[in-house]
């Protein structure tokens, strides 16, 4: 079943919603979501989000590469639907974990070399 342009925006809109936590507009949508994108579908979104005006107007309608349009749609959704949820949200605990170790193994050496300094070890 081909889906028109305009709905393939839709859905690209409703993946950003559901994987990225971005809501609003397509543009808005992808500048919460741009530091979590690549760069190359972030700049395939915006190609989108740029067509969206364009898509309410007869004649300007008739302006829009519809092939690369489809090929960017499709790009966008096939990065979305590939994001795993659960592993991105294992990557930003252990992130947070690696952050706490390297914390209180700096505050130990700092410990120890005050220690030394002192002359208690």
């Amino acid at each position: 079943m081909a889906l028109s342009i305009a709905e393939e925006i839709s859905e690209v809109r409703d993946l950003l919603k559901d994987r990225e936590h971005a809501s609003g507009d397509l543009a808005a949508a992808l500048k919460k979501a741009r530091r979590r994108l690549p760069r190359r579908i972030f700049r395939q979104g915006m190609l989108l989000a740029q067509a969206v005006p364009l898509m309410d107007h007869p004649k300007l309608r008739l302006t829009l590469d519809e092939p690369a349009l489809r090929k960017a749609a499709s790009e966008v959704s096939g990065y979305l639907k590939s994001v795993d949820l659960a592993d991105r949200r294992n990557g930003r605990v252990l992130d947070m974990l690696g952050g706490m170790a390297f914390s209180v193994l700096v505050v130990i050496v700092l410990l120890i070399v005050v220690l030394r300094w002192r002359g208690l070890i």
